[in-house]
């Protein structure tokens, strides 16, 4: 088969460092596919700006006739399925989205690839992958003294996001059950790290921190949840792709459970060393709590202990070494944060915590 993958959500924040991370390791050839809305952004791939290895089409996993011509044009021997709503919150205030990219959008994305691999060769069909990139959120929440989420709990979502994404999983799996299908699916903890979008907590710490504006804490702050660092769990999908079993699900985690105050205070110390406030305090004083999301899950965390024992992966970084890595590029990147910073995106984040306050 041809020496080509084809990659959606390729612009995203876990996709275009997945995509970053294939190209420093491999000369297979990446079709990057991504339809940039808000949290896609080529500036996440400006390293590889002129490499013939990369090549980007703007579109979403939901146009059937694109996507059956980049199966047709590429010939690839594996999709690994990033593109995807993902917030929570948004998905509280605008579910269809969620259904229309998470289920509609793999739905159709799995046809194509079905047809593309009924119309292999016989000696090529058993070396084609669809790996699709999914959440631990579809496990629902863990109680504090429960047991991590393994491969075999049961589903049981509890937002518009996670609900969307437990349907895609099961689509997935209908199509390995059904037509046979080479699938692989990984159900990841929280990602951090570099080309983060500044909704989510992390990158929105350091983004309103160095602004001083507040730094806003769902409810009491005590909410758990599992911490991986992006190019871990990038090396963690490339083994999956490599040698993981055809039809099973692998729980990629970094093995740190903290809860979100304690990442708030982790943030803020760390910006205290880096970056200190002109007037000597600590950014801690910029902490507010507002008002939690509905239906906000208390706890997550994944056991990563499959992975490990079938197929030798486990993550390289701790929370310690990941954190400061990810602080220091936010710090040595302010024109990338300022530039997806956009009109839209402020309205956005106004609405969704002025309604918190």
């Amino acid at each position: 088969m041809n020496k080509a993958i084809i990659v959606t959500g390729g612009a995203g924040f876990i996709g275009s460092n997945f995509v970053n991370d294939w190209l420093a390791q491999s000369d297979t050839t990446v079709i990057n596919l991504d339809c940039l809305t808000y949290a896609g952004n080529m500036e996440n791939l400006a390293a590889l700006e002129g490499d013939g290895r990369h090549v980007f089409v703007k579109g979403g996993i939901g146009d059937s006739a694109l996507v059956s011509e980049l199966f047709s044009k590429y010939q690839p021997y594996a999709v690994v399925n990033f593109a995807a709503e993902s917030h929570v919150d948004r998905s509280i205030h605008s579910p269809e989205d969620f259904i229309q990219t998470n289920i509609v959008g793999t739905f159709r994305l799995l046809e194509a690839a079905r047809t593309y691999w009924n119309g292999l060769p016989e000696s090529d069909k058993g070396d084609f992958r669809f790996l699709h990139v999914s959440t631990d959120e579809v496990y629902g929440s863990l109680k504090k003294n429960d047991p991590p989420f393994s491969e075999t709990n049961r589903y049981e979502p509890n937002s518009p996001y996670s609900a969307s994404k437990a349907a895609s999983d099961h689509l997935v799996r209908a199509y390995h059950h059904t037509y046979g299908m080479p699938v692989l699916t990984t159900n990841c903890s929280n990602n951090y790290g570099p080309f983060h979008f500044p909704e989510k907590l992390i990158p929105l710490l350091i983004a309103n921190a160095l602004a001083d504006k507040v730094l806003p804490v769902y409810g009491d702050g005590q909410q758990i949840r599992d911490w991986l660092y992006v190019s871990d769990h990038c090396a963690g999908i490339r083994r999956v792709l490599e040698a993981g079993r055809v039809g099973e699900t692998y729980n990629i985690g970094g093995w740190n459970e903290m809860a979100n105050i304690d990442i708030v205070h982790i943030v803020c110390d760390l910006l205290d060393e880096s970056r200190p406030r002109a007037d000597g305090k600590s950014y801690r004083e910029q902490i507010t709590f507002v008002t939690d999301r509905p239906g906000h899950d208390r706890r997550y965390a994944i056991d990563a202990t499959k992975i490990e024992r079938e197929l030798g992966w486990k993550p390289a970084e701790t929370f310690q070494t990941g954190i400061r890595k990810t602080v220091a590029w936010y710090l040595a990147n302010p024109e990338w944060v300022a530039n997806v910073q956009s009109g839209a995106y402020r309205d956005w984040l106004e609405k969704n915590y002025s309604e918190r306050s």
